[in-house]
């Protein structure tokens, strides 16, 4: 029967080329290796080995048997490994939430510090929208959150690092009929243009909206670049959070309004399973630091 010690055997003899040596390095006789390989050729009906005086080598049929048990050994190797690791916390795969309202700039310095850190740990990012960050995380879908906004509870064994707070900027494009009154505007007059809207991608957790007037009608975009993209060709009105919006405003494309009734700033914070703690797991949520650096980085 096939067993690991067949694969190190019919291995050694490959690399060796002969009978003596495998057994000097096998620490056994050479008759009690010819007479295994002759076994295990039996049993398979092919002659795994050509004999010459002193040595042996391949077979068509050997080179491909040799081949296997190679990768055969290496991955049995690979599972003892992974399987001590894992006894240890060590997990194969990290996944990160991130919601669209993040810096994007960010993502890609933490991807490159991580991969520089862990080179058995594959790193997964997802681009989230409002409450299908909190989703990712309660359906285990992410471990990590990172600008998860108006706290919506998930069970299970989350924390939290606050990130401060998102401030909102009513904004409308340059040439827009709205954009050169001066007074706050009213309802009625926002209600006759459309309210920019980003598509919350939760599933099963009731999704929310930015921000939206009874009886306007909506512009459903899928992230922030297409409602920048919105704003700036005057489609419609709507709130953006400032870190996205100063830019623009000082560029020109944008301008911003006041209302009457002006939104709140939102929470924002970095959220984790705890239940899902890992090398990889600690290692980012140390990188990503306290409250002000999280805000600095992802925020401002």
């Amino acid at each position: 029967m096939l067993s690991q010690q067949v694969f190190e055997l019919i291995d050694v003899v490959a690399q060796t080329g002969s009978f003596t040596a495998a057994a000097k390095k096998l620490h056994k006789v050479p008759s009690a290796i010819s007479y295994s390989v002759k076994q295990i050729e039996t049993e398979l009906g092919v002659e795994l080995f050509i004999r010459h005086h002193r040595s042996v080598s391949l077979t068509p049929a050997g080179k491909h048997f040799a081949v296997k048990a190679r990768q055969f050994l290496n991955d049995m190797e690979l599972m003892k490994r992974d399987t001590q690791r894992v006894a240890n916390g060590w997990k194969p795969i990290l996944s990160i939430a991130l919601d669209n309202i993040s810096r994007t700039d960010s993502v890609h310095a933490l991807i490159a510090d991580f991969y520089r850190q862990f080179q058995d740990v594959e790193l997964i990012i997802r681009i989230e929208v409002f409450n299908g960050v909190w989703e990712a995380l309660a359906t285990g879908r992410s471990d990590i959150a990172i600008g998860a906004t108006t706290a919506n509870p998930v069970g299970g064994a989350f924390k939290f690092t606050h990130m401060g707070n998102i401030d909102w900027l009513f904004v409308v494009s340059s040439d827009h009929p709205l954009a050169n009154i001066m007074r706050p505007l009213s309802d009625d007059e926002l209600r006759v243009f459309p309210s920019i809207c980003l598509e919350d991608t939760s599933r099963d957790i009731p999704k929310r909206i930015t921000w939206m007037l009874n009886s306007q009608r909506r512009l459903v975009v899928p992230d922030w670049h297409s409602a920048i993209n919105c704003f700036a060709e005057g489609l419609g009105v709507g709130y953006m959070p400032e870190h996205l919006a100063r830019p623009l405003i000082e560029s020109g494309k944008l301008v911003c309004k006041t209302l009457h009734r002006v939104k709140q700033p939102s929470p924002c914070c970095l959220a984790w399973n705890d239940d899902q703690m890992s090398p990889a797991l600690a290692w980012v949520l140390d990188y990503l630091g306290d409250e002000e650096q999280l805000h600095r980085q992802w925020l401002a």
